[in-house]
């Protein structure tokens, strides 16, 4: 049986990490095997696109160019990563996908849904999440929050505006795919963020096909 592939996404400040530990141990205490990974990222190349992704002294890279490079760190991750631990059983948890792409370069950059469409098709095949969950939250919390970690990466250095955008798009792909998308209200202290995807996740069980205990 071929694993399950779970994908968190969100705007910046989200509390992402927060909550794949969370959603880590949720799979350890249902026994099931997983693998943990990010995008852009996963292996020796994507992580190098990575860094140039996110590189705050890139101050000026082409739209097309950025979208490029996401999909050439995707393909090699699929390639390497993703697709090997799928055929072998083993869910995979992944920081980001391909809704990060239509989030941010499709709703944020404007970029053509049907270039990137084209591009997902191309790249993944018939691939798509099992399950996807979107951390929901007001952008300017988000950003007040990433302010706090430290230096800004060339992403959290784009304007409130830019983000609102995302976060809207996030939403749309919500809406549109409400049996494969989970929305999580990240506004909340973290143990009620916490609670709330335990207890959606119990009840997604059975859409992936798992019986929980």
């Amino acid at each position: 049986m071929k694993g399950k592939f779970i994908t968190i996404e969100g705007v910046e400040g989200v509390g992402k990490s927060t909550n794949i530990a969370n959603v880590e141990a949720f799979l350890t205490a249902q026994g099931i095997e997983f693998i943990r990974t990010r995008e852009p990222g996963g292996t020796v190349i994507a992580e190098k696109i990575r860094e140039l992704l996110l590189d705050p002294e890139i101050e000026s890279m082409g739209e097309l160019t950025e979208l490029l490079l996401v999909f050439a760190a995707r393909a090699e991750h699929l390639e390497k990563v993703i697709q090997p631990a799928l055929n072998r059983g083993v869910w995979v948890l992944c920081d980001r996908f391909t809704d990060a792409t239509f989030a941010y370069q499709g709703g944020g950059r404007g970029l053509s849904l049907t270039s990137i469409e084209a591009l997902q098709d191309l790249v993944q095949g018939e691939l798509r999440p099992d399950l996807t969950i979107i951390l929901d939250l007001d952008p300017e919390v988000g950003l007040a929050r990433a302010r706090e970690r430290g230096e800004l990466d060339r992403f959290e250095n784009e304007a409130q505006a830019f983000f609102l955008k995302v976060r809207a798009a996030y939403l749309s792909i919500a809406a549109a795919n409400p049996e494969r998308c989970l929305v999580i209200d990240a506004g909340q202290s973290l143990e009620e963020v916490k609670q709330t995807l335990e207890a959606n996740l119990l009840s997604k069980l059975s859409y992936l096909g798992i019986s929980g205990e």
